[in-house]
């Protein structure tokens, strides 16, 4: 199976960055696509971003406008998710996920491995 720890989640002023990174275990991590999705308290866990195993396709969910920029390394094992003049309204736990063969990258369900979330805090 595939291990996936994200980290860099932390608190940050409105108008600031984070890079958060997915370290992924596993000798088949990189023929994988790889999500990253975002959950706030009574929320549902929502798309943000996904990069195909090659890193060739990339997908955003439209909240994002630009603001951000999911890449991968594959020699290390890493997903990033690069995050710009972030919004309070971007405060959830970020979540990064790996895609079934064959499975679209906005449906939640079509994720097999998860990892445990690392928590984004944005103020005002």
């Amino acid at each position: 199976q595939v291990q996936l720890v994200e980290s860099g989640g932390r608190l940050v002023q409105a108008g600031g960055s984070l890079r958060l990174s997915c370290a992924a275990s596993g000798r088949t991590f990189s023929s994988y696509a790889v999500g990253w999705f975002r959950q706030a308290p009574g929320k549902e866990r929502d798309f943000v971003a996904a990069i195909e195993w090659s890193g060739r396709r990339r997908y955003y969910a439209d909240f994002v406008k630009g603001r951000f920029t999911i890449s991968r390394d594959n020699a290390e094992n890493t997903v990033y998710l690069q995050m710009n003049s972030l919004e309070p309204e971007d405060t959830a736990v970020y979540y990064c996920a790996a895609l079934r063969q064959g499975g679209n990258v906005d449906y939640r369900d079509h994720y097999d491995y998860w990892g445990q979330g690392t928590q984004v805090t944005v103020s005002s």
